[in-house]
């Protein structure tokens, strides 16, 4: 186990539990997003439940997002280093490729800026573009 995998927690107030160090060395090794269940096949005989509290606590600290892709099954991936999920700064598009139903982030297409009327709080922001990846398009 790497300790920059410790540092990385430690640096975000997440206690370097070993399955939490399991967890975030799993989604370093991820390309794409992967849901709860994804993350639940790798590990084998793992508890569920103790997933998902690593995959919130991540979440809470800003050490993940999660992205809803219209699956019904939210996918998380890694924040990259200096994002503090700031709905501000930090948003960027998500792809979904719609043949081999992978979850892309591309953290280097932001969001535009956006203004809502008075008296609206604008807690998250999601935009999912839907198509073809790289790989799944065909050479012409």
């Amino acid at each position: 186990m790497s300790n920059t995998f410790e540092e990385k927690l430690t640096a975000k107030q997440i206690r370097p539990t070993a399955m939490r160090l399991l967890v975030l060395e799993t989604l370093s090794w991820q390309e794409s997003a992967i849901s709860l269940s994804e993350l639940e096949k790798s590990f084998g005989k793992s508890d569920r439940i103790t997933l998902y509290r690593a995959l919130k606590t991540f979440e809470e600290k800003g050490l993940v997002h999660s992205i809803d892709d219209g699956t019904g099954a939210p996918k998380y991936a890694l924040c990259p280093d200096g994002c503090n999920c700031d709905i501000a700064n930090d948003l960027h598009v998500h792809f979904h490729c719609n043949v081999c139903g992978e979850t892309f982030c591309l953290p280097s297409y932001k969001i535009p800026a956006f203004s809502l009327p008075d008296r609206f709080r604008a807690d998250s922001a999601n935009v999912v573009i839907k198509g073809a990846c790289a790989r799944c398009i065909q050479p012409e």
